[in-house]
């Protein structure tokens, strides 16, 4: 038996008939996957919060009104309190995950004050919370037609408005995802 493909640097696409509040019309990056599960960040579903809000809460005011303004993402619904930053910036952050597609997933405060003094990545996301699977739900629920998959394009995180990002993701593949079925099954 082959090991089963690693989804991590692709997009997980959420089929019209995923009903699930967490993940409905959701675009979640895959961030690493593997025999134990997968963690993943959702990336075009706002918080309740604005980056200004984040940052003032955490003492670290910006003076940049357009950063301010970014939405904080909903990135998932396992530790909700915790902040990731995805970004495709090359530097050494403290506590990054670097991705293979040349995106980070970086978590220190460091990468925050930075952003805050105009120091940061040019591109960023910041989210609370992360997308969780144990080891075979993924797959599962990739049988069950739940997600389409297509390898993550930074355009779609970074080039793309958030409420487009569902639409975006679908046409890396080629489908208009409104033409697809709200419904699930197998023939």
């Amino acid at each position: 038996m082959s090991a089963p493909r690693s989804l991590a640097e692709h997009f997980l696409i959420a089929m019209p008939a995923l009903d699930d509040p967490n993940f409905s019309r959701s675009v979640t990056l895959v961030c690493q996957h593997d025999q134990d599960g997968a963690m993943g960040l959702v990336v075009n579903l706002p918080s309740d919060f604005s980056l200004g809000e984040m940052l003032a809460q955490m003492h670290l005011p910006t003076a940049d009104l357009v950063l301010a303004s970014q939405d904080v993402l909903a990135g998932g619904p396992v530790q909700p309190d915790r902040g990731f930053v995805l970004h495709d910036d090359p530097r050494d952050w403290p506590s990054t995950l670097r991705l293979a597609n040349g995106l980070a997933v970086t978590t220190s405060r460091e990468i925050l004050e930075s952003t805050a003094r105009g120091e940061g990545p040019a591109n960023l996301l910041v989210a609370l919370g992360y997308a969780g699977w144990e080891a075979g739900q993924l797959e599962d629920e990739l049988a069950a037609n739940s997600w389409l998959t297509v390898p993550a394009e930074k355009a779609v995180l970074f080039g793309t408005p958030m409420a487009g990002r569902w639409h975006a993701a679908a046409r890396c593949l080629g489908v208009d995802i409104d033409r697809l079925a709200d419904y699930a099954g197998h023939a």
